[in-house]
């Protein structure tokens, strides 16, 4: 399996920076996470799903208890990256 590009959308980062202002302790959470899925996407811990409704087409992943990433896989340069669309508290995001 190869690794993974991971492409920030400018969203991801906002709310990125907003989590991190807010809880500074999940950085290193979110650092955690976004090196498993860039490795892989389906590793356990990780506990990817695919989302329905109005998300339908995209992913997520756990990053802690109420903590998600939501992305998608997208082509870049001829390779499969993944797009982080999002991240947020379950509420937030879904």
């Amino acid at each position: 399996m190869t690794r993974r590009l991971l492409l920030r959308s400018s969203a991801f980062v906002r709310s990125a920076r907003k989590m991190v202002r807010k809880h500074p302790q999940v950085a290193n959470e979110i650092r955690n996470t976004l090196e498993l899925l860039a490795e892989d996407a389906f590793y356990p811990r990780l506990r990817t799903h695919k989302l329905k409704g109005k998300l339908e087409g995209s992913w997520a992943c756990s990053v802690g208890y109420d903590l998600r990433i939501v992305f998608s896989f997208v082509q870049y340069e001829g390779d499969e990256a993944i797009l982080l669309e999002t991240i947020g508290t379950h509420e937030e995001v879904y």
